[in-house]
């Protein structure tokens, strides 16, 4: 319809053109077959130049469609490049399946991929992630600027990096290994980033130098001991009854040193002893067991004590869930940080029973945002000093005049094993230790 259109107004015009010319021309003496050469020879290129419009304004809106992605339009049968035009049609429907199915595989393959992964635009905003930054992160997120440090340390980033940084979600606690690449796409530059935690490696290789120190220094300690103990004891017997000396005193300091010698030689052995369990505590035998229930029964075991110091105990139980773990030596652990509660209370002198605040204990178990079981153990004393939370977890070291350093490196020691952790957590008042279940 529509080249019919333009043949009659091509024909109209030519007619009304070949009037002016004809009239012209007879003016001026051309002769009939003359004018009629000429007539045919405009009307010939007129028809030429109207075709070849009309063809390339239909190749350039198949060619623009086909661009698009629609392959609904195309060349007529008679069309010269019809089949030119069927190949890179073939070509281009070709290269979009293959891409979109290597698009479906790539993220099929991230969302099976248990390392985080996420890619950025120089912005920071995210383009792309997978489910295991959200379930790595404990949040979802659209731009860097969500995520603290973390994504500073990203976003400023003006090359490829691989670096390592904490990071807190709530109760979440975690330390992250982050790797940068930086690469321009059609132009565009894009922050391929990979996060991966690192925390239970470090925790490991915290443990096992730990456990190397402690076999050391057992092992060398106990063997000076023995022959200390034991020629300090033969010394004591050897010494004659009738030896004399200038003075009854000095005998008697003779006496009481080699008894001395003897008995604190003999303590330092116990103590080697009992150190030696954190480098050759026994695999936990896993039983299920239900938290609530030992809770209750510890703390009766402690309420006595807690009455006679004007300590209160308070136990809050938010889930009743059965675990799997060594009772006896998840028991050690919670008894020794009850204990070790009852015992700062004691010795802060500002909790007397005449002080208007009362000593306060208080013991929960409950489930976090991980979904991870929980045991929390806090109180109302002084807390901890700043400048020692980072060494509480160290073997040997102690701020108890009469500790040994031993108790909270062995409770995590044993939470460890069990494929969780205990950790401190800060308060505006007082100690919290959390015991955390895998």
């Amino acid at each position: 319809m529509r080249a019919n259109l333009l043949l009659s107004f091509n024909i109209i015009a030519l007619l009304s053109v070949s009037a002016l010319l004809s009239y012209v021309l007879q003016k001026h003496g051309f002769s009939a077959t003359t004018l009629f050469i000429m007539l045919v020879a405009m009307a010939l290129i007129a028809h030429i130049f109207t075709l070849f419009k009309h063809q390339q304004k239909q190749a350039e809106m198949v060619i623009r469609a086909l661009a698009n992605g629609d392959s609904t339009l195309g060349l007529g049968q008679q069309h010269p490049m019809l089949k030119q035009f069927e190949q890179v049609k073939t070509q281009m429907q070709t290269a979009r399946f293959n891409a979109e199915q290597q698009a479906q595989f790539l993220q099929a393959l991230l969302i099976h991929v248990d390392l985080a992964v996420m890619v950025c635009d120089d912005n920071g905003e995210v383009i792309e992630s997978n489910p295991a930054v959200s379930k790595l992160l404990g949040k979802s997120f659209r731009h860097l600027h969500e995520l603290g440090a973390v994504g500073e340390l990203i976003l400023n980033a003006s090359h490829n990096l691989r670096s390592t940084s904490y990071w807190q979600n709530g109760e979440q606690h975690d330390t992250l290994s982050i790797q940068l690449s930086i690469a321009e796409i059609q132009g565009k530059v894009r922050r391929v980033v990979s996060l991966q935690s690192i925390h239970d490696q470090l925790q490991l290789k915290e443990q096992q130098a730990y456990k190397r120190l402690t076999k050391v220094l057992t092992h060398e300690i106990a063997n000076s001991i023995t022959p200390l103990s034991s020629l300090a004891d033969t010394c004591s017997n050897l010494l004659p009854q009738k030896l004399c000396f200038d003075e009854l005193e000095d005998k008697q300091d003779l006496q009481l040193a080699l008894n001395t010698l003897a008995s604190r030689t003999a303590h330092l052995g116990d103590f080697i002893a009992r150190f030696r369990q954190v480098s050759s505590l026994p695999k936990p035998n896993l039983t299920p067991a239900n938290l609530a229930d030992m809770l209750t029964r510890i703390v009766a075991l402690h309420q006595q004590q807690a009455r006679v110091q004007h300590t209160h105990i308070e136990l809050s139980i938010k889930n009743q869930q059965l675990v799997m773990l060594d009772s006896s030596q998840i028991e050690q652990v919670l008894v020794n940080l009850i204990k070790n509660a009852l015992e700062v209370l004691k010795s802060n002198q500002k909790y007397s029973a005449e002080n208007a605040t009362q000593a306060r204990v208080e013991i929960s178990l409950a489930q976090n945002t991980s979904q991870q079981l929980y045991i929390e153990i806090s109180d109302n004393g002084p807390g901890i000093s700043e400048h020692v939370i980072d060494m509480i977890f160290v073997p040997f070291f102690t701020t108890k005049q009469q500790g040994s350093g031993i108790g909270l490196s062995l409770s995590r020691q044993i939470m460890l094993n069990h494929g969780g952790d205990l950790i401190y957590v800060p308060k505006p008042q007082g100690a919290c230790f959390r015991c955390v279940f895998g």
